[in-house]
């Protein structure tokens, strides 16, 4: 095959065109063009909302939309592996609960927790209720490890994830043995708590907040780093007994692995300034979860230590991943 003269000239002539045009999409201002953010969860949780919430604030901000897609099923990791497998361009999010860490150790995951995932930055941090109904004897987390001491037995109603596991990591730092058992959600397992058919629960505070409020359940203490909004009058474990405890579910915004620098100090500045729009706070505060915003680095070792501490107590309850 032979090239002209004239053919190579018309190449020579055409190819920095070809290169600037390159270099201009190459160098496009991020975003410049949608950018979707996938729940891996049903719609109407905490993490469907916080996400339906900064999708404003955060197309004003980059002046693309910012769709949200439910992408539910095995407890989040049909969605959290969609985001997994995207393009590390920016233009995938996920928004994921304390169930990132969690699901590590109950399954066998099709994506590496850590090393598959950029991490932007915290979104929330929702504690949870030890709560007990009215007819069981301890009010205080001190009175309950005295009461498991001297009533061996004591019952506790788990769904999954943390809620499962907060009870085991308590048992766990105070010498006591609690016995599990299962339940499909906070609906089917408040009937029987409220009958004091099972003895306790660790439930997210929106779950348990009305029955508490009707008087049909008791608040011990909340789970918190500080005192639940709407639940302020009750001491979190911490603070009253356990130093240092901590158990709370929370959301985070993640991304595709080898997320580019640029493109991540992007999303960290403008998502942290979206959490402080009023809309979304005052509407975070209704559901009892609080603004919670770190840097990548904080939310990487956050995660970390999540998973440590849930795998750990998972492995003392016995679970395997399956």
């Amino acid at each position: 095959m032979s090239i002209t003269r004239r053919g190579l000239g018309a190449a020579s002539l055409a190819l920095p065109g070809l290169i600037a045009a390159g270099r201009a999409r190459a160098q496009a201002p991020w975003p410049s063009r949608a950018v979707r953010i996938i729940v891996p969860y049903t719609p109407g949780g905490v993490s469907d909302i916080t996400a339906r919430l900064l999708s404003d604030p955060l197309a004003t901000a980059w002046g693309q939309p910012v769709p949200v897609e439910n992408r539910a099923g095995a407890d989040g990791v049909i969605g959290t592996e969609a985001v997994a497998r995207s393009p590390a361009d920016g233009y995938t999010l996920g928004l994921v609960s304390v169930g990132h860490p969690v699901n590590a150790a109950f399954y066998r995951l099709p994506f590496d927790t850590m090393r598959d995932f950029t991490f932007v930055t915290q979104t929330t941090s929702t504690p949870l209720v030890l709560c007990a109904p009215r007819a069981f004897a301890p009010n205080t987390p001190a009175e309950l490890v005295d009461y498991a001491k001297r009533n061996p037995g004591v019952t506790f109603a788990g769904t999954g994830g943390v809620v499962r596991l907060a009870p085991v990591l308590f048992a766990q730092r105070t010498g006591i043995t609690l016995e599990y058992v299962p339940y499909r959600g906070s609906t089917q397992a408040h009937p029987d708590l409220m009958a004091n058919r099972v003895n306790i629960m660790f439930d997210t505070v929106p779950a348990a907040l009305p029955h508490i409020q009707s008087g049909a359940l008791k608040a011990i203490a909340t789970t918190g780093a500080r005192r639940s909004a709407q639940l302020p009058d009750v001491p979190t474990i911490g603070e009253s007994f356990l130093p240092g405890f901590e158990a709370s579910t929370w959301g985070m915004i993640i991304a595709p692995a080898n997320l580019p620098a640029p493109v991540l100090a992007k999303l960290n500045t403008d998502i942290r300034a979206a959490l402080q729009n009023a809309t979304v706070v005052d509407r975070h505060k209704t559901l009892g979860a609080e603004i919670v915003s770190n840097s990548p680095d904080e939310m990487r070792a956050f995660v970390q230590a999540e998973m440590e501490k849930w795998g750990a107590a998972a492995r003392a309850a016995g679970i395997q991943p399956q």
